[in-house]
């Protein structure tokens, strides 16, 4: 065993000099731990090796380092800051193109990092089971146009099992696309001029609005200062704090953070007050600043179409066998927090039987003898035996549902998170009877599907509302035991699952649901990086009508005062929505966290308190 553990230590140690040497940055933090890789700034995170370290794993870990390394040595975040577009899909995209663009400049000069990319490469396609996909509408498009990306700067860097997919894609390439990768391949050593060509690329695929002049100009004429100040940041060691994580390989924060957060402070600007509309320029994204007006025929929430909506459990939506090896990757993230988990179940036991006090009635004529008034018997035998009586007391009984954000802002880090949060209070409630159920929610597809499609026979009706097809997924139900749904929390960390968030709707089903049992307590948890998108809704309506409607959601269910609702953020503050919430930035923070959380939650004075205060409220929601 020591022989075993000095090789995985000598191997970390070889990792990390070679991540640092590639990169050309002596000061950068290496970390290896459980999850998946990413960075953030100076730190890079690696998952960590196993103990037996195979070939297949050693080239794998090789190729993750070295794509962090190459980006942290090829990669300028003003230039890349300069074009990023505000929507959430075309940055996923955009991201990707530049990862894309670093790898092939590494491979250009280095064979052997070459290889171990390739590796990489071909692992995560067969892992994404790209060879099994035969229609182009399976493979996500930021990862399609990254493999195109690819294949155009170095075809050799494309997997083998990728390849019909992608040809499916290339035949199907607009003119502008095909010419925009072109010209990508030929101005992959410039990063400005690459993500110039990228930007065209997304005008082309209709994900971005394409460039006027003026800002191209503009952005030449300031491209080479802010070039030179992010360098000399770097020289001084404070590059840090403009970094931005790959969204590809995220480093315990949510990918569209910093979007989210420019939408939200454009969202004044873009607002017509006249037409109560926000104007063309207005990114698709939750605006949250002004109401709508009064009145407003739009401002009703309403879906165009539920025909193609689901609400399917789990299993349903993948095989037997995938599903077991997602949740052996869910394992192998969760080894760690073994001893987490039983800390929190001795805990919630003892507060829960805490809860169950007991009361006894004294000086009774039958029951159990009460030995601690024997004595007055002996004083006087002619005084009668005492008995005492254990007096029955009322304990509620609980039920609680977990409600997981499935959407593409999740994933990476944050769905890991999400899917351990479920893992461990699904069994740590259950050790102490209390009932969980696990849901997620989701779309069936990007920009609309179905929904949409028949949105635009009908001829694109104004205002239609909500313009995409529900999903659904049921991971647990609240009469499940754990053992025999425990496979089903790996499907979160499936590729492709994860897709838009229609927070509102899906927050009124788990509450739909909750009100069906017949537990006197309800807790209703929701886990979400706090952001409600759909492109294809905020499209064709107002820029915070998806925001507008959960927060509807909220104030009707703390209104009533039926379900006690709380929130967990993953790396992003949902304090703006959830009137009791807390934030998890990343997994170590996971176990106090959580045992503080749950604490609160079944804490009778602190239930007392947000019940009292829920009532306050309620004349004043009315």
């Amino acid at each position: 065993m020591a022989g075993e553990l000095s090789r995985s230590e000598a191997f970390k140690r070889a990792t990390t000099g070679a991540l640092r040497a590639m990169a050309g940055q002596d000061e950068v933090q290496v970390a290896f731990q459980p999850g998946a890789a990413g960075l953030a700034g100076k730190r890079a995170r690696l998952p960590a090796p196993t103990r037996a370290l195979p070939p297949a794993e050693v080239a794998r870990l090789r190729g993750i380092a070295d794509a962090l390394a190459l980006r942290l040595r090829h990669h300028d975040d003003a230039i890349h800051a300069q074009r990023a577009p505000l929507a959430r899909d075309a940055r996923e995209v955009y991201d990707a193109l530049e990862q894309a663009r670093v790898e092939s400049v590494g491979s250009a000069y280095m064979s052997g990092v070459a290889d171990n990319l390739r590796h990489k490469l071909n692992e995560d396609a067969e892992s994404d089971g790209l060879d099994r996909m035969t229609r182009r509408e399976q493979l996500p498009v930021a990862q399609a146009l990254a493999l195109l990306a690819r294949e155009s700067m170095d075809p050799a860097s494309v997997p083998d099992l990728a390849r019909p997919i992608v040809a499916l894609w290339r035949e199907n390439l607009p003119a502008p696309a095909a010419q925009a990768l072109a010209d990508m391949a030929a101005a992959r050593a410039d990063q400005g001029d690459f993500a110039k060509m990228a930007r065209r690329l997304l005008a082309a695929m209709d994900l971005a609005e394409a460039e006027t002049e003026a800002e191209t100009s503009d952005d030449e004429e300031s491209g080479g200062d802010q070039g030179e100040q992010s360098l000399q940041q770097d020289q001084r060691g404070e590059g840090e704090s403009q970094a931005e994580p790959d969204p590809s390989q995220l480093f315990a924060q949510a990918p569209e953070t910093s979007a989210a957060d420019a939408s939200d402070a454009e969202a004044d600007e873009e607002f017509d007050e006249e037409s109560g509309q926000v104007s063309d320029e207005a990114p698709a994204g939750p605006q949250q600043r002004r109401k709508p007006p009064e009145g407003d025929p739009a401002g009703a929430y309403k879906a165009f179409t539920r025909q193609f909506d689901e609400e399917i459990d789990a299993e349903a939506l993948c095989d037997s066998e995938e599903l077991n090896r997602l949740r052996q990757l869910l394992d192998q993230q969760l080894q760690h927090l073994h001893g987490v988990v039983s800390k929190l179940a001795n805990r919630l036991q003892r507060r829960l039987l805490a809860q169950q006090q007991r009361a006894w009635d004294f000086d009774m004529e039958e029951g159990l003898l009460d030995v601690g008034r024997l004595a007055r018997v002996v004083v006087d035998p002619l005084l009668p035996l005492s008995f005492k009586r254990e007096r029955d007391t009322e304990f509620r009984d609980t039920v609680v549902t977990l409600l997981i954000d499935n959407s593409g802002s999740m994933r990476g880090r944050p769905i890991s998170v999400a899917a351990m949060c479920g893992d461990i209070l699904a069994r740590t409630l259950e050790r102490c009877a209390v009932k969980v159920e696990i849901l997620g929610f989701t779309t069936r597809a990007w920009k609309g599907g179905q929904s949409r499609e028949q949105w635009v026979a009908a001829g694109k009706p104004r205002d239609p509302g909500r313009l995409n097809d529900l999903r659904h997924i049921i991971y647990k139900s609240a009469d499940t035991p754990w053992r025999r749904a425990r496979r089903n929390l790996g499907l979160m960390l499936r590729e492709g699952l994860l897709k838009e968030n229609i927070d509102g709707e899906a927050l009124a089903w788990a509450y739909r649901r909750l009100l069906a049992r017949p537990e006197h307590r309800r807790i209703l948890m929701v886990i979400s990086d706090g952001a409600p998108v759909d492109d294809s809704t905020l499209s064709v309506n107002q820029g915070n009508y998806l925001e507008r409607h959960l927060r509807d959601v909220i104030r009707d269910i703390e209104a009533r005062n039926l379900v006690e609702l709380t929130a967990i953020g993953i790396g992003h503050d949902v304090t703006r929505y959830y009137r009791r919430a807390v934030t998890i930035v990343d997994a170590e923070e996971l176990g106090g966290t959580m045992m503080k959380r749950l604490t609160e939650l079944f804490d009778e004075d602190a239930a007392d308190a947000w019940a009292r205060a829920a009532a306050l409220r309620a004349p004043l929601v009315a």
